[in-house]
């Protein structure tokens, strides 16, 4: 059987291609600054490439950072960055130094494409980047544990953008979904990306959803049909968030989580996933009733 499992992910993974993650994330981002004195055009220049920041890596960042109307700058900006009061045109970005995560978010919200070269480039958007991709594959793999437990309902898939082909078992497709996670992290936090420089992560993740796979079944075998969708999609859920939270601490810091943390934060979770799936199958169910 685990052999068999192990050919499923094989053949699964290759749908996955890192090269592009990687190209995504390598786009060039050009952001025009509007500031009314040189002052307060360095106070956003320090938030979004901070001095913290080596030498080298504070020279890459602000070559995204572009005063607009200084010479050689370029014509076209794919995001103009006004400072708060300046009477900006309606695309534009409101800055203000008393809070400016609120610029970071709206950016985000408006332009969810940049998300991985903004995170590569610029610090400020790296967490707030990597949150929402842990948030979102672990919605999709809730969303997938559900509809492949419904088959008298399946939505359609492009509510996951990536979706091609079938998957030979469930666990084959949260699987490879979650070592796609792996690539956007990496990129996010300017890591290599690739099968080869992220080999241990990949396997700890193949290795997990061994538990993952042996749980699920589990629960399917002790609730009756239909009480048992929401279990399944709360353990999709739990395992791929926390699964996301021990490599973006890798990433930071050098290190995953423990068994111990991995456990609390699984439990928290998972409640978490039991919310999320009701809403979900609700949002199903509506449509086909």
């Amino acid at each position: 059987m685990a052999g068999q499992f192990l050919q499923h992910i094989r053949s699964a993974i290759a749908n996955l291609n890192p090269a592009e993650v990687r190209q995504t994330a390598e786009r060039p981002v050009a952001i025009g600054l509007v500031a009314s004195s040189s002052a307060s055009f360095a106070v956003m220049e320090d938030y979004f490439s901070p001095a913290a920041l080596s030498r080298a890596k504070r020279y890459e960042t602000t070559g995204a950072l572009h005063r607009v109307g200084d010479p050689g700058v370029p014509t076209e900006f794919d995001i103009e960055i006004w400072e708060d009061g300046l009477p900006g045109p309606p695309e534009s970005v409101s800055f203000s130094p008393r809070n400016p995560e609120r610029a970071v978010k709206e950016i985000l919200d408006r332009r969810q494409d940049l998300g991985l070269p903004l995170a590569r480039q610029l610090y400020p958007f790296r967490q707030p980047v990597v949150d929402r991709v842990i948030q979102t594959i672990s919605r999709e793999n809730a969303l997938f544990a559900l509809v492949t437990a419904l088959p008298d309902i399946m939505p359609s898939m492009l509510e996951i953008p990536w979706f091609v082909g079938e998957f030979a078992t469930d666990t084959g497709f949260l699987t490879v979904n979650q070592v796609r996670m792996a690539f956007m992290i990496a990129a996010a936090s300017d890591r290599p990306v690739g099968y080869r420089e992220q080999r241990s992560q990949i396997a700890s993740i193949i290795t997990a959803a061994f538990g993952w796979r042996a749980l699920a079944r589990e629960l399917a075998g002790k609730i009756p049909f239909g009480a048992g969708l929401i279990p399944k999609a709360a353990i999709a859920y739990a395992g791929t968030y926390v699964v996301g939270l021990s490599l973006d601490r890798t990433y930071r810091i050098g290190y995953g989580y423990t068994r111990a943390e991995r456990r609390l934060a699984y439990e928290s979770a998972l409640e978490r996933g039991k919310e999320l799936a009701g809403r979900l199958l609700g949002g199903i169910r509506k449509p086909a009733s």
